[in-house]
């Protein structure tokens, strides 16, 4: 165990921005932005990327074979459902790694393929004994796990083991675990498995970060993530976040921090998806501080509300001080100075509530025009005594 009481396994991510991320409702990148956005993936050192699903076609398959080419360091995968046509095309993609999705929830195995148990047993094992015997690597992917029998899904494993499987995914496919029901998950399943364990979470209750980082304390070494947390419905767990909050921990993931914002913004504008202002780690505001009792504090001293963990400068970015409704003398008086403008007590003073009715009437943080402008109004005489 690490000193702080955490796991020494290794966190690997494997990106699936370009296939699940891709999958999202209305999202299509073009070909240009598939090779942008893997590049920029390669560059910042993710380690894996799923490239795309072959079922998709000839032009997918083009596209995919384009892409592995240009990677200098991720190790490229393509997705396959439990299909024989699947795996056939996957042959014909040049990529060696290939992931198998296996459904092994019953809703999904009758609902969906109308098969049996013993049927879905029976393919894992066929399937992936002919990728393996044509010398790929095969992953598979117990699909929609966390509404699955755990003994059925043991069992599963044990056919992709017995075939030559390398990794086992754990997927969250609803997104229904809490990191508390995550972390019993893979604990109680991990001895059974026999194979590394990978933990693909979807974000529909908010806690795919949560639950991504909860099934890498109870054992697994392998974790799913795209840019953006983009994926089906409220999508997954995103890359940024996960990274950001192992590295805060002291875990390698291998990830270039400041990387991540230009990546960031990359995918959301390919995607249609505009960045939360909020969004954890890339957002435009997620180091603003207009609180006037925070501001001064950090004014006086860098650390009362900015730790080194999760500070901007370890993202590539910086600490913005926004004037607003709720900013104090301290940081008016820095905002003023900072823009060559008179920051004397009394005139800050004098201008405070002129600042604050114009924030509420603006609803944006103010600027040095605003603050020029509103030096330059009238000074209103004081009200008359009685």
């Amino acid at each position: 165990m690490l000193p702080d009481g955490l796991p020494r396994h290794p966190a690997i991510l494997c990106d699936t921005t370009l296939r699940d991320g891709e999958q999202t409702a209305g999202v299509a990148f073009s070909l240009d932005e598939k090779r942008a956005i893997a590049r920029a993936l390669d560059a910042a050192g993710v380690p894996e990327m799923e490239l795309g699903v072959v079922a998709m076609g000839e032009e997918e398959l083009a596209e995919i074979r384009l892409l592995a080419a240009e990677l200098t360091r991720a190790a490229p995968v393509v997705w396959c459902r439990l299909r024989a046509g699947d795996l056939a095309l996957a042959m014909r993609s040049g990529v060696r790694r290939v992931h198998v999705a296996v459904p092994v929830s019953d809703r999904q195995i009758d609902g969906k393929l109308r098969l049996t148990r013993a049927d879905v047993l029976t393919a894992t094992a066929g399937l992936v004994a002919a990728a393996t015997a044509q010398g790929m690597q095969v992953s598979v992917g117990a699909e929609d796990a966390s509404r699955g029998d755990p003994a059925f899904i043991a069992a599963v494993a044990a056919a992709a083991r017995g075939a030559g499987a390398i990794r086992f995914r754990l997927a969250d496919t609803l997104g229904l675990l809490d990191p508390v029901e995550t972390g019993a998950l893979v604990r109680a399943l991990l001895p059974r498995l026999g194979l590394p364990v990978e933990f693909h979470a979807h974000n529909d209750f908010g806690m795919a970060t949560a639950n991504t980082l909860a099934a890498w304390r109870a054992g697994a070494t392998h974790l799913s993530v795209t840019v953006n947390g983009l994926g089906e419905r409220a999508g997954n767990a995103a890359l940024e976040e996960v990274a950001a909050a192992l590295e805060a921990r002291g875990i390698a993931t291998g990830i270039a921090l400041p990387a991540l914002p230009g990546l960031s913004a990359l995918v959301a504008l390919a995607s249609g998806r505009p960045l939360p202002a909020a969004k954890p780690i890339v957002g435009d505001m997620v180091f603003a501080h207009e609180a006037g009792i925070h501001v001064d504090a950090i004014l006086k001293r860098a650390d009362t509300y900015e730790d080194p963990r999760s500070a901007p400068a370890r993202f590539g970015r910086s600490r913005m001080l926004v004037l607003g409704k709720h900013s104090g003398l301290a940081g008016l008086r820095a905002a003023l100075a900072g823009h060559g403008l008179p920051d004397d007590e009394a005139t800050a003073r004098r201008l405070l509530p002129h600042l604050r009715r114009l924030a509420i009437r603006e609803k944006r943080p103010l600027t040095a025009a605003d603050l020029a402008r509103l030096l330059a109004e009238p000074v209103p005489a004081p009200p008359p005594q009685p």
